[in-house]
């Protein structure tokens, strides 16, 4: 019954219209681990069709290493960049949702309450 509420909250989206049309030739998946820390890979990573971030991966400061692109950022509640600057307009954030807890942060960020 949480779930059905939360879902009638939000707006009905289908996928961005640039994801729909791609044909998904190379996809990298980036994680936060810091094992690209000094790598200097970022120029290769951008060259990806889609880019994975997962959970709170930083892009700013370290674009060199890990590139500046982010196609889909995909995470749980508690690990979701704090920063706006990693959540780029053109990209599309996946909320991982499992546990009771983050069904009442889904709401709480839908509803812009405090949690």
């Amino acid at each position: 019954d949480k779930l059905k509420n939360i879902l009638e909250l939000l707006p009905e989206h289908d996928l961005p219209e640039d994801l729909k049309s791609k044909h998904c030739k190379r996809c990298v998946v980036v994680g936060s681990g810091g094992i690209l820390h000094g790598s200097e890979l970022g120029h290769l990573l951008n060259q990806f069709d889609i880019v994975i971030r997962l959970n709170d991966a930083p892009v700013q400061g370290y674009t060199d290493h890990v590139g500046n692109k982010t196609t889909i950022r995909m995470t749980y509640p508690e690990g979701a960049p704090l920063s706006e600057h990693e959540y780029p307009p053109a990209s599309l954030f996946v909320a991982v949702l499992f546990k009771s807890v983050d069904f009442n942060w889904l709401q709480a960020m839908v509803k812009n309450e405090t949690l």
